[in-house]
């Protein structure tokens, strides 16, 4: 399998993003289950079925992209395909020697704004800490942390120590990014509305920033059509009151935001996720922000 994923890193975006709209499709139509939770996400999101139907290739696109993200030489840089939407957002953070908590969608190519961070602004500012779960086989694990841990670009576990690095990155002004629609492991959230229904929803990221002084941007990559690359779009958010007894508050206003960023292009968004299941009860170390400062 690694071996077809080296050959495929090889293959023009374009070609990639070809096969991955099959793909999608083939999923789509495969498997009912699948079927029915994209169809029933975008309803309850009020999205028409003209407007998501074209998410069913961005999601096959979404996975057939990784070997390129993940494998391609260490010489060849992604920025020659990104381009910026109000990255003077970014300067205007580093300028004030604060760090920044990316929240970012499954939505477009979440995987490219981190690389293109680190790629620009990683060599005079400090990596980006990304923070994930690792997978559940062997193989797969190895191969996903071998390739999102780049060159300025450090991926983090949902775990005690996580949250502490993160802590420890923000303080010295770094930056780090969530997916702050993805479900969070019991114990780290709270039941916040998402497009009107309850959705478990990760407390994490406006606890980092208040407690780091960090700022808040969303972030996400849009995906270009034919192979023809990204574009990193960022705008401000402002947390508001983030207290112990304001957390459903503060989770309700970052999915307000989400669905914000999802209405402007719900052709990109991943309507097959699962965002309304519950969480399983794992163990797994988990820690408030607010003993993120503590020693190991």
């Amino acid at each position: 399998m690694l071996t077809l994923l080296r050959w495929m890193s090889r293959w023009p975006l374009g070609l990639l993003h070809a096969v991955g709209a099959a793909l999608g499709w083939t999923s789509y139509l495969a498997s009912p289950t699948y079927r029915r939770r994209f169809d029933a996400n975008a309803v309850q999101a009020g999205v028409a079925r003209a407007q998501a139907r074209p998410a069913i290739a961005e999601a096959g696109r979404l996975i057939a992209e990784l070997p390129y993200l993940w494998l391609r030489p260490g010489d060849e840089p992604i920025l020659e395909k990104v381009q910026w939407d109000r990255a003077e957002l970014i300067v205007a953070a580093h300028a004030q020697r604060r760090g920044i908590v990316f929240l970012t969608p499954h939505m477009g190519c979440f995987e490219v704004t981190a690389q293109a961070y680190a790629e620009r602004f990683g060599p005079t500012h400090g990596p980006i800490s990304v923070m994930y779960r690792p997978a559940r086989k062997l193989w797969l694990r190895e191969l996903v942390d071998r390739s999102r841990n780049r060159a300025n670009l450090a991926a983090v576990p949902a775990t005690l120590a996580g949250v502490r690095q993160m802590m420890r990155a923000l303080k010295r002004g770094e930056a780090v990014g969530l997916l702050p629609d993805q479900v969070p492991p019991d114990g780290m959230g709270v039941w916040a509305p998402f497009f009107g229904k309850p959705a478990y929803t990760m407390t994490l990221a406006a606890r980092l920033a208040e407690q780091s002084g960090a700022v808040l941007l969303l972030a996400w990559g849009e995906r270009l059509a034919h192979g023809a690359g990204y574009v990193i779009h960022l705008a401000p958010f402002d947390a508001g009151e983030s207290a112990d007894a304001a957390q459903a508050e503060s989770a309700a206003a970052i999915n307000r935001a989400m669905e914000g960023l999802i209405r402007q292009r719900p052709q990109q968004y991943l309507w097959g996720y699962d965002r309304y299941k519950t969480p399983r009860t794992v163990r797994i170390d988990t820690v408030d922000a607010s003993t993120a400062g503590q020693k190991d």
